[in-house]
């Protein structure tokens, strides 16, 4: 199992780390790879409450309000006590919690503070992947200021973020990205955790499947239909059972199963889609005023293709009905 200690304060929210390090120097360790999964902890809600202190302690979502059949894209964590999560329409989070706080998204300011971010990346290493506005891979393997320790990089960076943005951050350590993301959902909020190579099969072994980074709930389900649990579960099929029950994907459940993921961290990894949506608060019936919305959307699409410079081969049109 991997060690968690808690409460030692090494900042001034006494975050709860994990403090076994990933020295560089070793001989045993000298070949594999250090890498940091960063994940903001509840990003969007976390930025409106330090800009409003009247949120702050509050169950608070930010997202369309349920009278314009909006959704939660980001739930604070006192509102994820009452069972309100992303995602979820809104409609269903204030009848979880009525007293709930709706905030209308402000992409411009968390893209700024996002950027803020990546600069404190940078200090440390240029192979930073980044994955949404909150959340990012680095591998420190090689860093810029020769920082022995993977877990004393990511302590740094952790303080530094507190420092220049007011919000905390919770990071996972281990050899590959698939272990240094588990890592980092072990001990949130404001949290660290290191996984060690040597930790590395016991961990995942005991890990629920549904745990597992890349493995959904309507997977999930099917796993537990074929008797997979565990980590250990999904250890024991063989790559040509899993690969039969769910294609492509299973090899890369196959390796998970065994820790091992050698996907690299890019650094500029290519965008691979870009779209629009909308929601309505009345259903729509007439034809000239669905594609009178349509033309609005595939405007704004048409934006954004000619913002990064880009076109695309597949065009896709998602529609959801009242039922």
């Amino acid at each position: 199992m991997y060690y968690k200690i808690s409460n030692l304060g090494f900042n001034l929210l006494k975050a709860r780390l994990l403090v076994v390090e990933l020295p560089l120097g070793q001989e045993s360790i000298a070949r594999t790879r250090k890498i940091v999964h960063v994940d903001m902890d509840a990003f969007y809600a976390s930025v409106e409450q330090r800009d409003n202190p009247s949120y702050r302690g509050k169950p608070l979502v930010v997202g369309g309000s349920p009278n314009q059949r909006g959704v939660v894209a980001a739930a604070s964590y006192e509102a994820r006590k009452f069972g309100i999560y992303s995602a979820m329409p809104s409609v269903t989070a204030i009848a979880n919690c009525l007293g709930l706080i709706f905030v209308r998204p402000r992409f411009d300011v968390y893209r700024e503070i996002s950027t803020s971010i990546h600069a404190i990346f940078k200090r440390y290493t240029d192979l930073v992947e980044g994955v949404a506005l909150d959340e990012a891979y680095l591998d420190v393997t090689e860093n810029r200021q020769n920082i022995p320790y993977a877990s004393t990089i990511a302590r740094y960076i952790k303080t530094a973020i507190l420092q220049e943005t007011q919000l905390t951050a919770t990071a996972g350590v281990s050899i590959n990205k698939f272990l240094a993301k588990m890592a980092s959902g072990q001990n949130k909020p404001n949290g660290l955790t290191v996984i060690l190579p040597e930790q590395a099969i016991a961990f995942v072994e005991q890990l629920a499947i549904e745990k597992f980074h890349g493995i959904g709930e309507v997977t999930a389900t099917k796993m537990h239909s074929l008797g997979i649990h565990t980590g250990a579960d999904l250890k024991t099929r063989s790559l040509l059972e899993l690969t039969h029950h769910f294609g492509k994907a299973g090899n890369y459940y196959y390796k998970i199963a065994r820790a091992e993921d050698d996907r690299p961290v890019e650094a500029n990894r290519v965008r691979k889609s870009i779209g629009a949506e909308t929601s309505f608060a009345q259903d729509l019936s007439d034809v000239g005023q669905m594609l009178q919305e349509l033309e609005q959307i595939a405007q704004i699409v048409e934006q954004r293709l000619e913002k990064h410079e880009t076109r695309g081969r597949t065009l896709t049109l998602k529609v959801k009905f009242s039922d």
